[in-house]
């Protein structure tokens, strides 16, 4: 249990850093491009198109983080607060300050959430906006100070410390010894918060000096993911075999890397073969000097392309075969001894175990609550970054909802971005945890597989099966409804009698027209005399005129007390109350028990939208036209 809790936190943060960036990701493509095309040594040398490229990376750039950062812990409020703090580290700070707005982007949504808390329910009514402004001001302006004084200073030095570090370790060639802490972690679902959470910065910071940076490339090289695939596909035996074309295409050309993730766990020992592979690449880039502008997001060869700079492209195809050759050798290997030692179901064995499981995978957690077909309008797909995996298995889901003929929405989202309206949520197994805290009162699907899982088929043949059986009840809850229609209109003619509506009353001070409303409720026997006088103590605290003409005077809450039944009373004023400078046609007492009256009040609320219908509910004299409007 110490070391899942260990991963979930682990995954948390990791998860927590690419939240940052990746919503951000076309920002940084954008600047990578212009970087690539008007440089003086990009293809294209454009003197006015590249001064774009400093201010980008010194302040739209960290910005758009910092806000990320902050919206992650208190939505767009802290999403500002976030912003305003970094321009202090920004501005402090000759250095692009991308760690700095990883600090102060979540640290001002924190602080302003804070904040927040603590005036909450403390400030007076028509003050909410004044007091959110100016704290958000004063908050802001004090943390973008505190950020130029300490904080920067201290994350630059920081920063000065890690690029020390990291140039002694890549000057001792010591560089492809990273793909043993990388690639291993990949495999744990954290490739994006190692690409985008710790080398993309140091990347981008590179970048900026030199013009390209090798840390874009060493967790995005699609070389030891593929070399993986294509040794299954030669030496392996039965479905692993079979899905493994499929995979390499999604995986090289899509550039979801996820996707060999699962050929990995089924045999870890392979863990050796993308060690290698990434260490054999890493080493021929560093051979050629080679390096990208940009972090290619996804990891596919096209994605590759787009950020390789003029110059590079022999050493970004070196870097990649020799990763894939690498890799694919060692895989080999491993993946011919086990079929020569008979252990040829060791592959199968990992798939069908996905579908022996049925109604296991489809629920791991047995409090998670079964969504009918009726409640579902809408199935997100989420992984790690929303743009990956979770793409792959909305697209191959909807194409099966689409089949059945099912009015179901299919998207894929990243994990930390669950809509709150979604009822069922499909995730692999290791971000499952996440995904219930996102949405927690969704149904939630684990899946192992991206491409065999049975899941899909399960998932919308029982959707299928209780959608054809909701249609032969139709017919039987139109019949309960038209019942219940008729039960709620008779309920509705016992709270308002035609005796208790009155029309074409003289004008009279509010406070008569309150007691005439409510001595028609204690006449009927709704309430008690009592409850007048309450309704008068309500008025004093404030004012009960809600628009469009209409009154609705009642009971403060003690005085539940004395209601003995729900009921109502109109009074109709042609010639208006004054109600503290507005004027009310129709004054309606209300005496609620439980929500009976609130039809009524739908009602009302409908009618007096439209002018017409609340013009003709002031003047007319036709009582039975407001008691059928009000019963329906």
């Amino acid at each position: 249990m110490q070391k899942s809790s260990f991963q979930n936190n682990v995954q948390s943060f990791g998860r927590f850093l690419s939240g940052m960036v990746m919503p951000n990701i076309g920002a940084f493509i954008a600047w990578g491009l212009i970087t690539a095309f008007f440089i003086p040594t990009g293809w294209i040398p454009n003197e006015g198109l590249a001064s774009l490229v400093g201010p980008m990376i010194t302040y739209l750039l960290p910005l758009l983080i910092a806000f990320s950062g902050g919206r992650l812990v208190a939505g767009i409020r802290g999403g500002v607060i976030g912003a305003v703090a970094t321009m202090g580290v920004i501005v402090g700070s000759d250095i692009p300050m991308f760690i700095g707005a990883m600090v102060m982007g979540p640290f001002g949504g924190w602080t302003i959430k804070k904040v927040d808390q603590l005036f909450e329910g403390k400030i007076k009514s028509g003050f909410e906006m004044l007091v959110n402004n100016f704290s958000a001001g004063i908050v802001g302006g004090l943390l973008a100070i505190l950020a130029y004084q300490i904080i920067g200073p201290i994350v630059g030095g920081l920063n000065e410390v890690l690029r020390l570090g990291v140039n002694a370790f890549v000057s001792r060639g010591l560089l492809p010894l990273a793909s043993i802490f990388i690639e291993p972690a990949k495999i744990l679902f954290l490739n994006n918060a190692i690409n985008h959470g710790v080398l993309g910065p140091l990347g981008i910071q590179e970048a900026a000096e030199t013009g390209k940076s090798i840390f874009f490339m060493l967790e995005t090289n699609p070389g030891p993911g593929l070399g993986i695939l294509l040794a299954y596909w030669i030496f392996a035996k039965g479905m692993v075999k079979q899905s493994a074309p499929g995979a390499i295409i999604i995986h090289f050309f899509g550039g979801i890397h996820e996707i060999y993730f699962p050929y990995i766990l089924m045999k870890p020992s392979l863990l050796l073969a993308v060690i290698g592979g990434g260490a054999g690449g890493i080493f021929t880039f560093r051979l050629f000097s080679t390096g990208l502008v940009a972090t290619p997001s996804p990891g596919s060869i096209f994605a590759y392309l787009a950020m390789t700079p003029r110059g590079n492209y022999l050493g970004v195809f070196a870097g990649i075969l020799v990763a894939t050759a690498v890799s694919f050798l060692i895989a080999s290997a491993l993946i011919k001894r086990s079929v020569a030692r008979g252990d040829t179901m060791e592959f199968e064995s990992a798939q069908s175990k996905v579908r022996e499981q049925k109604g296991k995978e489809l629920h791991l957690d047995k409090k998670t609550k079964e969504m009918t077909a009726a409640e579902v309008d809408k199935i997100v797909f989420a992984c790690d970054a929303g743009m990956g995996s979770s793409a792959m298995g909305a697209g191959r889901l909807r194409k099966k909802i689409e089949a059945a003929g099912l009015d179901i929405t299919v998207v894929n989202k990243a994990v930390n971005e669950i809509p709150e309206d979604a009822q069922i949520v499909i995730t692999h197994q290791n971000l499952t945890e996440r995904a219930k805290n996102k949405a927690p009162h969704a149904e939630h699907i684990s899946i192992q597989d991206f491409l065999q899982t049975p899941v899909y088929d399960q998932l919308v043949n029982r959707l299928s099966a209780e959608a054809d059986n909701s249609a032969k009840a139709n017919n039987r809850k139109e019949e309960a409804a038209e019942a219940k229609t008729e039960s709620s209109s008779a309920a509705n003619k016992e709270i308002l009698k035609k005796e208790n509506i009155k029309l074409g009353l003289e004008s009279i001070k509010r406070n008569e027209a309150i007691k005439m409303a409510g001595q028609l409720l204690v006449d009927s026997g709704y309430v008690d005399q009592d409850y007048v006088d309450a309704m008068l103590d309500r008025e004093k605290e404030m004012t009960t005129y809600i628009g469009q003409g209409v009154a609705i005077p009642h009971g403060v809450g003690a005085a539940k007390k004395k209601i003995n039944k729900t009921g109502i009373s109109i009074l109709q004023f042609p010639d208006g109350v004054d109600f503290e400078g507005e004027t009310a046609y129709l004054v309606i007492a209300i005496a609620g028990v439980g929500n009976e009256h609130l039809k009524i009040l739908a009602n009302l609320s409908e009618l007096i939208e439209e002018d017409e219908a609340a013009e003709k509910l002031r003047t007319t004299d036709d009582v039975d036209y407001i008691y059928e409007k009000f019963t329906l």
